[in-house]
């Protein structure tokens, strides 16, 4: 059981990348999705969920607008598309999967039951 996170990279203010994050083991359309991110020194953020309870989803108001959590169920992988992005959105993206909960994207970071490896964004000029 595996989640394999890439597509991180160096890209200049007001770009846009494409973070995967593929699943083996497991079939992602039976769990809730999550990215969070983690910059240096600070702790850990929620940025995007789609629950698949009930087929919520949330943003964090600080991505709203310029991040979209997508799905290929027939991949069996989810995407973090990422457009106008900002020095801020810079640190280390991690995506995580986890059972169905009545709580849908209300669940804690603790009740993610797999997460990927993490990939490094950085926007910079």
């Amino acid at each position: 059981v595996q989640l394999q996170a890439s597509g991180g990279g160096l890209v200049q203010p007001g770009g846009s990348l494409r973070l995967s994050c593929a699943a083996s083991g497991f079939n992602l359309n039976y769990y809730t999705i999550g990215w969070f991110r983690q910059a240096p020194g600070k702790e850990r953020e929620g940025v995007s969920c789609n629950s698949v309870t009930d087929g919520s989803r949330y943003d964090a108001d600080a991505v709203k607008g310029r991040f979209t959590l997508l799905r290929d169920n027939d991949k069996n992988t989810v995407y973090l598309q990422m457009n106008s992005l900002k020095p801020e959105d810079t640190a280390v993206y991690y995506c995580a999967a986890a059972r169905p909960s009545s709580y849908g994207c209300l669940i804690t970071m603790s009740q993610y039951d797999y997460w990927g490896q993490g990939t490094q964004v950085t926007v910079s000029s």
